[in-house]
């Protein structure tokens, strides 16, 4: 099978990559990136040689080319997007051109060439906040910032390609992913980047932001059961239930690099900031996925990591 992955030299999508090919033997992947801040290409110098691997720079919005890249293809996994809320606010036009008309683009020329499987990636902050209990695949999204509304954007006009076009699409929303060759805008990574450089660290307001953690292998090998057993046309939340708060998370890393708590620095929190994300994840676990990774051993090995590289 021939996968086109895009955003394939990013942080998730360069670990997929690597999984699906020391997995599946006989799986060739079409790496298709942009290279935009967070793409990293070194994340993937391991495997530029192999001879089921190939690399094209270039844009998901760019209809001829996506339509050049696909047609060989048999599956799409849309890993591209612009990502972090922060950004949002400074670059809203990246977003939306992005996450919305470059999956509408990608979908299009899924549909044109007949696809068997398209897996649009999507996040749990499609949801918004969640003060008690856990959202579920049915429940309403509700996103809070521009990043989530993009998103949530690119899932219904997903859906809706399966609903009018009957395309085999299938929907991931995943938790927090955190490991190696993370770009560090992100809160593990920023954490201990500056940790490691006796530096501040900003935490929003008060620290006290809920989030669900998954080591990205696991949330790769969710992908890869979803690829291949997932329903045409369902949502799957892929989540751990390791919940934080944000001062707990980098208090622990602190502790982990035996440094002092007074390096935490609170700053004012960003509009539209959600609380809490927490997912249902029955649903995944009925396809037969668990979380192999413990949450604090994979720290260890992210943190190892980090300084080593």
């Amino acid at each position: 099978m021939k996968i086109l992955i895009t955003g394939g030299a990013g942080f998730i999508g360069s670990h997929f990559i690597r999984y699906i090919l020391r997995r599946h033997p006989s799986h060739r992947v079409v790496n298709l990136d942009k290279l935009t801040y967070a793409a990293n290409l070194n994340n993937l110098r391991d495997i530029k040689n192999n001879s089921r691997y190939r690399f094209i720079k270039g844009d998901i919005c760019n209809r001829r080319l996506v339509e050049k890249v696909i047609k060989d293809c048999q599956v799409a996994v849309n890993f591209a997007a612009s990502t972090h809320v922060d950004r949002s606010l400074i670059r809203p036009d990246e977003f939306i051109r992005t996450n919305i008309v470059g999956t509408y683009v990608l979908l299009e020329a899924a549909r044109k060439f007949k696809l068997k499987r398209f897996i649009q990636i999507s996040t749990d902050e499609v949801y918004g906040s969640i003060n008690r209990g856990f959202f579920s695949e049915a429940d309403p999204l509700n996103p809070s910032n521009l990043y989530s509304a993009s998103k949530a954007a690119a899932e219904h006009i997903a859906r809706t390609y399966f609903t009018m076009h009957g395309l085999d699409v299938v929907i991931t929303r995943s938790c927090n992913n955190f490991g190696p060759a993370q770009f560090p805008d992100k809160i593990i990574p920023l954490a201990i980047i500056r940790a490691l450089k006796n530096k501040s660290i900003p935490i929003y307001a008060r620290g006290l932001n809920i989030r669900d953690w998954i080591f990205v292998v696991d949330n790769c090998r969710a992908i890869d059961l979803i690829l291949d057993k997932g329903k045409s046309g369902e949502v799957y939340n892929i989540a751990t239930g390791n919940q934080l708060s944000n001062i707990k998370l980098c208090r622990m890393i602190l502790r982990k690099l035996n440094k002092g708590l007074g390096l935490v620095t609170h700053v004012k929190d960003r509009p539209g900031h959600d609380f809490r994300y927490a997912m249902d994840f029955r649903k995944l676990k009925q396809l037969g996925w668990r979380p192999k990774y413990k949450f604090e051993h994979a720290l260890n090995f992210t943190i190892r990591w980090y300084k080593d590289n």
